[in-house]
C-alpha cells in the first residue's frame, strides 16, 4: 500500500474568534479543535503527520505533541507570511517523499471521521487526484464541483461561477488527497494572480485537468463532519452536534438520558448496562459507569471509575484528575458531594450532602453523611464519620495521614488532628479534638469542661 502523509493546515489567526488563542486551540467536548483532527489522521496509521503552523505557532506545535500519536512521526512547518492555502501546503513539500500520497486537512474542521477519509484516500487509489465534497441545500458562496460525468473537470468559486453552476449543490469541502510527486508538481505552477494576492490550494485541480490526470470528487454524506469553526457561534453549534452524536450512540448502547440535549461528554464516557443519567451532567476525561449506575441532575465526573449498582445524587462533584476516583459497588453518594483525587471508597459506601473526601480510602460500608471533610485518611469498614468533623492533615508545611479502624464511631463537631490512629471499635465524643492515637474500643473525649454561671447578664451596648 501506498504510504499516506497526512498534512494538517493549522496557520490561521481566526480573527472572527475575537480571542488571543491560536484558532485550532478552541475547544469541541473538551480537546483543541487541532486534537479531533489528529486523532481521525492517527486511526489511518499514516506514515507521518506534518501540521503547518503560523499564528501561535510554538503553542500549537506544544500542543500537538502533547497528543497520543501512537509511534506516527511527527513534523511541524511554519507558515509566515500566510499567504493563502496553496501556499501553506508549499512549506509542507520538503516533508513529502515522492513515494507517498498526501493527504490534506484543516485542523479547524473537527468532526471529520476516519472512515471517510479512508474513502477519500481508496478513490486516490496512489495515482489520482480525489476531493471531498458535500451536498449543501444553500452552496451560496462555496465552490462548486464541475463534473464532466463522473470526472472533476474544474472547482468554480461562487463569484466566478454562471447561472447554471451556481445551480450545482456539490461544493468543495477543502479535503483532498492527492500522490506526493504530482502535488509537489502543481503545486509549482500556483500563482497569486488574483484580487487577494493569495496562492490557492484549489488552482492544483486545473493544473491536474490540464494535465489529463484522474480529479475524482468523493461525496460526503454527513455535512457536520466537513463544517469548520470561524466564530464562536460555529464553534457552539458544532459542540452541540457533537454531544448529540455522542448522546445517540450511548442511547444506541441501552443508556438512558433523560434529555439527550443536555448531556456534556468532555473526553470518554464508557457504561454498562441499565445506565441511567439525569440532565445537566458533565462527563470530563476517562469515566467508566457500571452497570445500574444512576446519575442524578447536574453532577460534574471527571477521570472516574463508578462500580454497580452506585447512585449519584443531584450535584455531586467527582474530580479525579491524575489520581482518579473510584466508587465501590452499591455506595450511595450526595447530593451536595464532592470527590476530589485519590477518594477511593468501598463497596456501599455513603457520602452525604456537603462532604469532601480527598486522598482517602473508606472500606465497605462506612458511612460520612453530613458536613465532613476527610482529607489523608484510612477509613475502615463500617465506621460511622459525624457531622461537621474533620480530619486536621495539614500543619502548614506537611499533610499527614488519620486512620480510623473499622467500627468506630466519631460523633459530630470532631478534629482528629493527624498523624493520630483511632483504635477500632472506640467512639470519640461529640465535640472532641483528638491530637493522640486512642485504644481499640475506648471511649474518647477531649473537650472543655461545661460551666454554667447563674445570673450572667450579656454587656449592654452603650449609649452615645
Amino acid at each position: 500500500m501506498t504510504a499516506v502523509d497526512v498534512v494538517i493546515m493549522a496557520a490561521g489567526k481566526g480573527t472572527r474568534m475575537k480571542s488571543a488563542r491560536p484558532k485550532v486551540l478552541h475547544r469541541l467536548g473538551g480537546r483543541a479543535l487541532v486534537d479531533h483532527v489528529v486523532a481521525s489522521a492517527v486511526a489511518l496509521a499514516p506514515r507521518r503527520v506534518v501540521v503547518i503552523t503560523g499564528h501561535g505557532a510554538q503553542q500549537v506545535e506544544d500542543a500537538v505533541r502533547a497528543l497520543p500519536l501512537q509511534d506516527v512521526q511527527a513534523a511541524f512547518v511554519r507558515q509566515e507570511p500566510q499567504l493563502g492555502t496553496g501556499h501553506a501546503v508549499q512549506q509542507a513539500v520538503p516533508q513529502l517523499p515522492d513515494d507517498g500520497v498526501a493527504l490534506i486537512l484543516n485542523g479547524d474542521v473537527p468532526l471529520i471521521e476516519a472512515d471517510t477519509l479512508r474513502a477519500l484516500l481508496e478513490a486516490c487509489g496512489g495515482e489520482r487526484l480525489a476531493l471531498l465534497s458535500v451536498r449543501l441545500p444553500d452552496p451560496a458562496g462555496y465552490g462548486r464541483i464541475v463534473r464532466e460525468g463522473e470526472r472533476v473537470a474544474a472547482i468554480v468559486e461562487h463569484k466566478d461561477a454562471s447561472a447554471a453552476q451556481r445551480a450545482i449543490d456539490e461544493v468543495y469541502t477543502g479535503f483532498m488527497a492527492v500522490p506526493n510527486a504530482l502535488l509537489k508538481r502543481w503545486l509549482g505552477r500556483l500563482t497569486n494572480d488574483n484580487a487577494q494576492g493569495e496562492y490557492y490550494l484549489t488552482d492544483v485541480v486545473k493544473h491536474a485537468v490540464a494535465d489529463g490526470a484522474g480529479v475524482v470528487a468523493v461525496a460526503c454524506g454527513d455535512q457536520v463532519q466537513v463544517e469548520g469553526v470561524n466564530s464562536p457561534l460555529q464553534l457552539a453549534q458544532l459542540e452541540r452536534a457533537l454531544q448529540r452524536r455522542i448522546a445517540d450512540r450511548l442511547m444506541e448502547q441501552g443508556v438512558r438520558l433523560a434529555d439527550p440535549a443536555r448531556l456534556d461528554v468532555r473526553g470518554t464516557l464508557t457504561c454498562g448496562v441499565d445506565v441511567e443519567i439525569d440532565v445537566g451532567c458533565v462527563f470530563e476525561g476517562d469515566v467508566v459507569l457500571g452497570d445500574r449506575v444512576q446519575v442524578g441532575p447536574n453532577c460534574v465526573i471527571a477521570n472516574a471509575r463508578i462500580d454497580a449498582g452506585v447512585v449519584l445524587q443531584a450535584f455531586t462533584h467527582i474530580e479525579g484528575e491524575d489520581k482518579g476516583v473510584h466508587v465501590g459497588e452499591g455506595a450511595l453518594i450526595g447530593p451536595f458531594a464532592r470527590l476530589r483525587p485519590g477518594a477511593q471508597l468501598g463497596p456501599d459506601v455513603h457520602i452525604g450532602n456537603f462532604v469532601e473526601v480527598k486522598n482517602s480510602t473508606m472500606a465497605r460500608g462506612a458511612k460520612a453523611n453530613h458536613l465532613a471533610y476527610l482529607g489523608d485518611t484510612e477509613v475502615g469498614e463500617r465506621v460511622n464519620y459525624g457531622a461537621g468533623s474533620i480530619t486536621a492533615n495539614y500543619d502548614g508545611a506537611n499533610k499527614h495521614r488519620t486512620v480510623i479502624e473499622a467500627d468506630v464511631h466519631v460523633g459530630s463537631n470532631c478534629v482528629l488532628v493527624a498523624p493520630v490512629r483511632i483504635g477500632a471499635g472506640g467512639t470519640v465524643g461529640a465535640g472532641s479534638t483528638i491530637t493522640k492515637d486512642t485504644e481499640p474500643g475506648a471511649l474518647s473525649i477531649a473537650r472543655g469542661r461545661q460551666v454554667g454561671i447563674a445570673g450572667w447578664k450579656r454587656p449592654a451596648k452603650q449609649k452615645k
